[in-house]
């Protein structure tokens, strides 16, 4: 039996990807774990923040943590808000240097649809990877978050922002040409950003360890539920694929203290 506090899976590009579950105290290779009944049973909430027993708000977080913490700065899910360039705080401008002072990456994946979206440069892979996309280019790299969020915020005009888990979950998604999205995305380009253009681009495909893919998802509510327990058929971003078509977001339960048990027979 393994004990510990959920947070995202640690994640490798291979063939297919692996995915690793890091427990503080336990460390486990989920791959291994597939077509293995496993069991999860709800054993309370702890802020990754604070480390205190508290009722997790979102992301991880406690509400005081949330509200409070440089990590989850308005800034996090809107670059175009990053201030540590020009030496403006927002709640540690140290931090903020650190995270946004950087170079950063414009990209297109295909994940339920095609979507714009920015990253760091040198968390790119985890970030398709978590989202679950099946192919990913890159276009523009930037200096800092903040030249980053401008042109998302540009490109979202021509393009979407959003994933639909369930829709990339049962692989519903239309073939992408890259040569054509990619000229149409540039040609949309202010003539400020021609710079950043990353000149050769190649495709990246990933290949996700998934046996079944399921008809019809059921989102499971660990906190409601308690417990659970399937065989895992496959994983895919960062969530859970079971024989009887249920889903475990491990993002959605950051902060959850489990035990979890595996069967190896």
């Amino acid at each position: 039996m393994f004990k510990g506090v959920l947070k995202k899976m640690i994640s490798e590009v291979n063939e297919p990807i692996r995915y690793f579950l890091d427990l503080e105290n336990d460390f486990i290779e989920m791959n291994q774990c597939i077509d293995h009944q496993i069991s999860f049973k709800y054993d309370g909430q702890v802020c990754l923040n604070c480390k205190k027993e508290r009722l997790i708000f979102t992301m991880g977080h406690c509400k005081k943590c949330f509200y409070e913490s440089p990590k989850m700065g308005e800034w996090l899910i809107n670059p175009q808000y990053s201030k540590a360039h020009k030496g403006i705080e927002d709640r540690n401008l140290e931090y903020e240097k650190e995270i946004q002072i950087q170079p950063h990456i414009v990209y297109l994946s295909l994940t339920s649809q095609l979507k714009i979206g920015v990253t760091r440069k040198n968390g790119l892979y985890t970030r398709w990877i978590d989202q679950g996309a099946h192919e990913a280019i890159e276009l523009l790299e930037l200096p800092n978050r903040y030249l980053a969020g401008v042109a998302e915020v540009h490109f979202k005009k021509i393009f979407s922002d959003k994933t639909y888990p369930n829709k990339m979950l049962q692989n519903d998604f239309d073939a992408v040409d890259w040569n054509i999205e990619r000229e149409r995305a540039l040609n949309y380009l202010p003539s400020d950003f021609e710079k950043f253009i990353i000149k050769n681009f190649k495709v990246n495909s990933f290949n996700f360890p998934v046996l079944k893919i399921p008809k019809k998802v059921k989102r499971l509510n660990l906190e409601k539920e308690n417990f659970y327990k399937g065989v895992l058929k496959g994983i895919k971003g960062q969530y859970l694929i079971f024989e009887d078509n249920s889903v475990f977001g491990i993002r959605r339960h950051e902060g959850t203290r489990v035990e979890i048990k595996i069967d190896q027979d």
